[in-house]
């Protein structure tokens, strides 16, 4: 299989397989975001372009490693607008962080009411990575 260009589309599948995020969540995604608008070729097939990713990729940055809900993320959005959370990801930075930095206190607080406890988040995520096992196992048991 050849390598693609970073400008090339991708599909769904490597975007899912990039981002390892199930294609559901993806699909689920495009509903909550409607920021996220691949291009959806003869089949229904979805193209997304290197701009969606890297917002996929913000997305799930807010959502899985800063606490933020849905709802969290898509209030940022309408606040900041895709380009800060393009530009966060292009830097590699965390959002969360560099907004309190950038702000003075009496702004901070939106923000931090979307945070939860470090122990909180590990064990959500060990609970996320307990329920992509069992999904595993139950897509190869099809």
């Amino acid at each position: 299989m050849s390598i693609k260009s970073p400008e090339a589309f991708r599909t769904i599948s490597e975007v899912s397989k990039d981002l390892s995020l199930p294609q559901h969540v993806l699909r689920f995604w495009e509903t909550k975001f409607v920021q996220i608008k691949p291009i959806k070729r003869g089949g229904g097939r979805r193209y997304y372009r290197p701009e969606d990713i890297r917002l996929l990729k913000g997305i799930k940055i807010l959502l899985y490693n800063d606490g933020y809900t849905i709802r969290g993320v898509q209030k940022v959005i309408k606040e900041n607008g895709t380009k800060k959370i393009l530009m966060q990801v292009d830097q590699n930075k965390n959002f969360t962080n560099s907004e309190i930095s950038n702000n003075d206190l009496g702004e901070t607080n939106s923000i931090t009411n979307y945070n939860i406890s470090e122990t909180k988040r590990k064990k959500l995520l060990n609970v996320l990575e307990d329920l992509v096992e069992l999904r595993k196992k139950l897509d190869t048991d099809k």
